[in-house]
């Protein structure tokens, strides 16, 4: 691993002593959590800290209004850095708290990481553009700040927008119970809306004359649950009724609407299965004489993963180590690990076919393996994947065991545990780019390994022609 010049530090040494800062940042998102497509104060927090950094920013990325990018440099190749930054419904937690303790009931809290995530790829940025500036390599250093990962696609839509055209190579990461890459594709991703009109009408005296459009609602329902046995098992439906059309059981309900999340491992899968769905829908409303009409809110692709960007990041993971946890850290994890099942900490391990080991914190890298293996979620990267290479790690910033989307994450959010974690992965990310800069036959074998995945096919949009980020419809999730 090349560090620079000799008389430059290493970008690594970069992020350390630029770190307390965006530490900083990382609570700041954390004390406001904001969901999808509404994350105007993290993403203004962001913005903030990339004016002071001296970044050129553009602002409303794809027409959304908590999209931005900041870059530095000029000419050379351009190193993207994924951030985001949005929250979840329903989990606010009291920071470093190890029970569950709301802060305010119902309230949002970070169950997925992503201030930590939307802050160390910033910093890692922010280091680079220093190395950059420092050493006199050309180049250039884009920070994207990315919202609505969690069911809103921003990045499909910022990929559609041409956002990531001139991109070399895209650097990522996700908050984990371990360090290192990884290695796993995701599943291709859509959320689509049903609306059905009925007829209303007097549930008692004249039922006769209504059209129940909730009864579309679960006639979908139990078509969309015998179509499961006829489809591929890696598949997945999931769905939540948005409208049930009222309170009054006396009511023939006229309208009613339900959201449902088709996945399938591959782009391809997702589009035939997609209109599988919309056939069920089409029968629920002909069996109820109501009418139906389908919106796509949002679509991701599978992720793509690339060798070369992989084996490079493991290099640097293993040359730089895990973070260097201390007696606090490790109780803190002990105390956390107590409100775990044995089945989420066996869970943690499964994951990745590793032996469980009794420790709280990871004090290794994950060993590379050589086949791609398919993980149970989704995120919107897949689409970045498919139109740049990229590469993404894992960081430790959580007590192994911890599920995601859980409160045990919001409660770490805050902790040193988690940010020496999101510090240690900023600066792998950090050098991961430096490498994609100095090595031009680094970035030669990443799209050539690209453009080998393909397999011949275009990347296609899962997102229709005409649709607009959902900014205002994702407020009903």
């Amino acid at each position: 691993m090349t560090a620079g010049t000799s008389n430059q530090p290493p970008v690594w040494d970069v992020v350390e002593a630029r770190k307390e800062d965006f530490i900083h940042l990382s609570d700041r998102v954390w004390e406001t959590p904001e969901t999808c497509y509404m994350e105007t104060k993290s993403a203004a927090a962001h913005r903030e800290m990339l004016q002071a950094e001296g970044f050129r920013i553009t602002d409303n990325v794809a027409g959304i209004p908590t999209a931005l990018i900041g870059e530095a440099g000029e000419g050379g190749p351009v190193i993207a850095f994924l951030g985001e930054y949005d929250a979840l419904a329903g989990l606010s937690q009291t920071a470093g708290a190890t029970r569950h303790e709301p802060l305010t009931a119902g309230a949002n809290g970070h169950g997925c990481g992503h201030n930590l995530l939307g802050s160390a790829s910033l910093l890692a940025a922010t280091a680079l553009k220093e190395w950059l500036e420092q050493t006199g390599t050309p180049g250039r250093v884009r920070y994207y700040g990315c919202p609505a990962e969690e069911g809103g696609a921003a990045k499909a839509f910022m990929v559609r927008a041409g956002a990531f055209d001139d991109v070399d190579i895209a650097i990522s990461w996700h908050p984990s119970n371990f360090a290192g890459v990884q290695r796993e594709t995701s599943l291709a991703n859509c959320r689509i809306d049903f609306e059905f009109t009925g007829r209303s009408s007097h549930a008692a005296a004249v039922p006769e004359l209504g059209r129940s459009a909730l009864d579309a609602v679960e006639l979908m329902s139990v078509g969309v649950n015998y179509m499961r046995e006829h489809m591929p098992s890696d598949c997945r439906i999931h769905y939540a009724i948005l409208d049930a059309g009222g309170i009054s059981p006396n009511v023939v309900q006229g309208y009613a609407k339900v959201r449902y999340v088709v996945r399938s491992p591959d782009l391809a899968g997702l589009l035939t299965l997609i209109e599988r769905v919309k056939k069920v829908a089409e029968g629920a409303a002909l069996m109820t004489e109501t009418t139906v009409k389908s919106t796509i809110l949002a679509g991701v692709s599978n992720l793509v993963v690339n060798t070369p960007l992989m084996d490079t990041m493991q290099g640097i993971w293993e040359s730089l180590g895990p973070p260097a946890y201390d007696e606090a850290d490790l109780a803190f994890a002990r105390d956390i690990r107590a409100t775990l099942t044995p089945q989420d900490i066996a869970a943690s391990w499964n994951q990745e076919r590793l032996e469980q080991r009794d420790v709280p914190l990871a004090d290794f890298i994950l060993p590379p393996h050589n086949e791609v293996r398919q993980m149970g979620g989704s995120t919107d990267v897949g689409d970045v994947s498919w139109v740049v290479p990229t590469v993404q790690a894992y960081g430790p910033t959580l007590a192994i065991g911890t599920q995601l989307h859980t409160w045990q994450v919001v409660s770490q959010g805050q902790s040193p545990l988690a940010h020496k974690g999101m510090v240690a992965t900023a600066k792998v990310m950090a050098a991961t780019g430096m490498a994609a800069l100095q090595n031009p036959d680094l970035r030669e074998a990443a799209w050539a390994d690209l453009k080998r995945r393909h397999r011949g096919q275009v990347y296609q949009s899962p997102i229709p022609e005409g649709a607009e980020p959902p900014v205002a419809a994702m407020t009903a999730k």
